[in-house]
């Protein structure tokens, strides 16, 4: 494929694909040109290089996210559809979660969502800064729940690299960590408490995250900002 029949379009979804496959290791613009059946030199009439391109691959993705219409449903359902589809698309591109500690992201798909976020929470009732702050909040919470699956892919990713077995790893980590746990009492209780009993079985139910914790946390966190705005209404408005 020549610079001529080459495009953005096609260069960023190749990239989105690679960093999935390798994360941000595993990009660079040789294995792109050779996905692409195309010289290396020939990308760089589209793109400046791996970092201008992980930035558009990384504003690409939040097109993922859908936009709820607040004109048919309420702001805690919008919100929550919101929420749950950034949590989905951090999972699959778990590359993405990694790039913010390198990188600055911005683009028309990035600002598409912040700019329907804050229509969901002036939709609440939030005026100026506050909406931003709901919106900022529950971000954060949906980020820091995704750090789990972005550093297991990051790790896995270095292990299998230096020629090692990634799952005998983990397990074997997972093994001595529940070792260690069971010398506390409430960490004991759940380790013993758990299917089959034995340490090894008990330390991966306690190593692993509880079950739906990510929805739980975020109804209790909308929860939280529906009484935290109704508590700052004047008295004759509430």
């Amino acid at each position: 494929m020549t610079r001529d029949t080459l495009t953005r379009d096609q260069i960023v979804r190749t990239a989105i694909e690679l960093l999935d496959e390798g994360g941000l290791e595993g990009l660079n613009m040789r294995s792109l040109g050779r996905r692409l059946n195309s010289a290396a030199t020939a990308v760089y009439w589209h793109v400046k290089n791996k970092d201008d391109l992980v930035t558009l691959a990384g504003d690409r993705v939040w097109d993922e996210i859908g936009l709820p219409d607040l004109d048919t449903v309420d702001w805690r359902t919008a919100a929550t559809a919101m929420a749950t589809d950034l949590y989905a698309m951090f999972n699959r591109h778990p590359w993405l979660v990694q790039a913010f500690a390198s990188h600055l992201f911005y683009g028309a798909g990035k600002a598409r969502h912040d700019d329907h976020s804050l229509a969901v929470y002036e939709a609440a009732g939030f005026v100026g800064e506050e909406a931003d702050q709901a919106a900022a909040t529950v971000f954060t919470f949906v980020l820091g729940n995704a750090l789990g699956t972005s550093a297991t892919a990051s790790l896995t990713r270095k292990i299998s690299r230096s020629g090692g077995d990634a799952d005998e790893v983990l397990r074997d980590t997972v093994k001595r960590a529940g070792e260690v746990a069971m010398r506390f009492p409430r960490l004991r209780s759940r380790i013993e408490a758990a299917e089959g009993s034995g340490v090894e079985a008990g330390a991966a139910d306690y190593a692993a995250a509880p079950t739906s914790s990510f929805e739980f946390g975020l109804r209790a966190l909308l929860a939280g900002l529906e009484a935290e705005h109704a508590a700052r209404r004047p008295p004759a408005e509430a």
